[in-house]
C-alpha cells in the first residue's frame, strides 16, 4: 500500500490535544509538513518540522489569517483535519443535573465547537483545495454519534452532525468540483485520555470505574483505545491508498459499534 504522503501539507486543528499530537506526528514522520491550528498556540513556531499556529475554529477571521501564513511557509494544503472538539459539564446529565435542567448556552457551546468547529476550517482551508482541484478533509465524529451515550445529550447530538456534514461535503466537493476532493470521517470509540482518565479507572486505585466496567463489556476487544489506534485508519484516508474513498465514517472502536451485548 503506497501513502504517498511524502511532501504534502496538513493542517491539524486542535492539534496540541492527546490524539492531534499523535496524528500530527505520524503525519510528520511519513515526510508531510504539518501546520497545527490550535487556540492554545500563543505565538507561531516550528519545532520537529510542525509549525505551531494560534487560531480559533469559531472565528473565521483567524482562521484566514492562519491559512495565509500556512501558504507563504508550505505553498499549499493537501489536508485538513478537523480536530477541535470536546465537551462540558453544564452540558452533560447527570446526579446534580437532569436533562430539564441543561441550559440551552451550554448546549449550543458544545454544538458550535464541535460542528461549526469543523465547517469554518472547511470553508477556509477547503478553498484552496477547490483551486488545487485536490485534497482531503478528515473530520473526527464519535461512537456518540451512532451509539448516543447517557448524558452526554449535546456532545452525541453534534457529532451525528459531523457524520451528516461529512456525507453532505463528500458530495459536494466531488460533484461541484473534482473527483480528487475527498471528504471522510473517523469515530472514535473509548480512548483513554488524560481528560476521561479518572472517568474510566478510579484515581486512588487505579481500578476501573462502574463505567468503565460497562465499557469494556460492551467491546469485545476488551481495552480502552490508546492514541496511537487511530494513526493507521487516518494515514489511509488522508493518503492515495485511499483515493476512491470518500463520505464514509470508519468507526475504531475495538468492535463497540458491532456488538449487541448478547
Amino acid at each position: 500500500m503506497q501513502l504517498n504522503l511524502a511532501g504534502k501539507t496538513a493542517v491539524v486543528t486542535g492539534g496540541t490535544g492527546v490524539l492531534g499530537r499523535v496524528i500530527s506526528r505520524a503525519l510528520v514522520e511519513e515526510g508531510v509538513n504539518v501546520a497545527v491550528v490550535d487556540l492554545s498556540a500563543e505565538h507561531i513556531r516550528m519545532e520537529n518540522q510542525i509549525l505551531t499556529i494560534p487560531g480559533d475554529v469559531l472565528k473565521i477571521e483567524t482562521l484566514q489569517s492562519a491559512a495565509e501564513k500556512i501558504i507563504a511557509e508550505f505553498g499549499k494544503v493537501d489536508i485538513l483535519i478537523n480536530g477541535a472538539g470536546g465537551n462540558k459539564p453544564a452540558a452533560t446529565t447527570g446526579p446534580d443535573q437532569t436533562f430539564f435542567d441543561i441550559p440551552p448556552d451550554a448546549v449550543q457551546w458544545v454544538f458550535n465547537l464541535n460542528f461549526l468547529g469543523s465547517l469554518l476550517p472547511s470553508q477556509v482551508f477547503g478553498k484552496y483545495m477547490v483551486e488545487q482541484k485536490s485534497g482531503n478533509i478528515l473530520n473526527i465524529s464519535s461512537m456518540a454519534s451512532w451509539r448516543p451515550m447517557t448524558r452526554v445529550v449535546a456532545y452525541a447530538a453534534a457529532k451525528a452532525a459531523i457524520n451528516n456534514f461529512t456525507h453532505w461535503l463528500a458530495v459536494y466537493m466531488a460533484q461541484e468540483f473534482s473527483p480528487n476532493l475527498r471528504v471522510n470521517a473517523i469515530a472514535p470509540g473509548f480512548f483513554q485520555t488524560e481528560q476521561n482518565r479518572y472517568l474510566l479507572t478510579d484515581k486512588e486505585t487505579g481500578q476501573l470505574t462502574p463505567r468503565g466496567h460497562q465499557i469494556l463489556s460492551h467491546t469485545p476487544m476488551n481495552r480502552f483505545g490508546q492514541p496511537e489506534d487511530l494513526v493507521g485508519a487516518v494515514l489511509w484516508l488522508v493518503s492515495d491508498a485511499a483515493q476512491f474513498v470518500t463520505g464514509i465514517v470508519v468507526p475504531i472502536d475495538g468492535g463497540f459499534s458491532a456488538y449487541s451485548g448478547v
